[in-house]
């Protein structure tokens, strides 16, 4: 989904939501929180009102009703029976950890209460809430070693030469796997799926990051791409050169193909009923799935920005350099790519 879309479904949930909802959403928009993340929130929200109302600890019969005395009130068993709930719904619908969804799950609900209870001021310059329940609800950290972690992205990661030769492959091999009819659509597409595989084992950024992207954003003399990071923060990320080709060759055809002119904001381009609009998050998942499981392993996105990450840390030994490069403001997350580069270096000695 582009920026537009998590947009209009944000204002869509908003009519039906409180009116301090609503605050919490402006005044987050004004600290440059991502739509993208907002639009998470919003949802999570919608999921823990219903269950309010549904469970009867909230005398209403819709969500709009909800007051702020009844969040203040609620208790803390309220929302560990919550959170039970939940995690039992994600164990009947799919097998795995839940303990991402879990944790995403509480920050949002903390992040709303947060506001409620230190942001936001009524008129007399009060909180609008006295009592943060969400201060005495936590869930265990996950137990899984960054040895661990990096085990499961064990085949999944195109390092060394072998990032040039999935682009390679899909450059020249790969159509000559397909049906006619798909040949057609590759052969309408293969600039500009080029230029997104490059850009993605280029720079690392995130696909919300790729989507939301606008064609002034970006200087391919430069090497540069400016992006809005997940944190709502404005960031100027360069890539390497070997994406500089599949970029240009989008380029020139960008207009030609995409019917793209001065008013076409975004840099990446589709079709529909022939008018240029952006490329939603959910045609890059398929497209970077489709090439790569045709060349090795089915992948996402966020395995080629872990590809990026873990060639530059094995090319630099800078876990500094790492996190500028991802946009995280601190290493900790980059010390999973030390222990991807000693396993690949555990494999190297091996192949001696």
């Amino acid at each position: 989904m582009n920026k537009d879309g998590y947009v209009i479904g944000i204002q869509k949930m908003l009519e039906s939501y409180p009116e301090f909802v609503k605050d919490f959403y402006f005044s987050k928009v004004s600290n440059n929180y991502s739509y993208a993340t907002l639009y998470d929130y919003m949802l999570e929200y919608k999921k823990f009102f219903h269950w309010l109302i549904k469970k009867k600890i909230l005398n209403v019969s819709s969500i709009k009703e909800i007051t702020l005395k009844q969040l203040e009130d609620l208790h803390r068993n309220d929302i560990e029976r919550f959170i039970i709930d939940e995690r039992t719904r994600l164990e009947n619908i799919r097998e795995g950890n839940h303990l991402k969804a879990l944790h995403r799950l509480l920050a949002s609900l903390k992040t709303l209460y947060n506001y409620l209870s230190f942001e936001a001021e009524n008129e007399l310059g009060d909180p609008y809430i006295l009592k943060n329940i969400m201060l005495r609800v936590s869930i265990k950290k996950e137990s899984d070693t960054l040895n661990y972690r990096a085990s499961k992205l064990d085949g999944k990661l195109f390092l060394g030469l072998e990032t040039n030769s999935f682009l390679n492959f899909v450059e020249h091999d790969y159509e000559n796997l397909i049906s006619p009819r798909a040949l057609t659509s590759f052969k309408k597409n293969k600039e500009r799926d080029l230029a997104i595989l490059s850009l993605f084992l280029a720079s690392g950024i995130r696909n919300a990051e790729l989507v939301n992207t606008d064609f002034k954003d970006f200087e391919l003399s430069k090497r540069l791409v400016s992006v809005m990071r997940k944190e709502g923060n404005r960031d100027t990320v360069p890539f390497a050169p070997f994406a500089s080709k599949f970029l240009k060759n989008y380029l020139d055809v960008r207009t030609l193909k995409y019917f793209a002119d001065e008013n076409t904001e975004a840099l990446f381009l589709t079709l529909h009923n022939g008018q240029p609009s952006r490329i939603s998050s959910a045609a890059i998942n398929k497209l970077v799935e489709k090439y790569s499981q045709a060349y090795k392993v089915r992948v996402t996105p966020h395995m080629l920005r872990h590809t990026l990450a873990t060639r530059l840390y094995m090319n630099t030994h800078d876990q500094v350099l790492v996190a500028t490069q991802l946009g995280h403001s601190s290493t900790s997350a980059t010390q999973l790519y030390t222990h991807i580069a000693q396993s690949e270096l555990h494999n190297a000695l091996d192949r001696l």
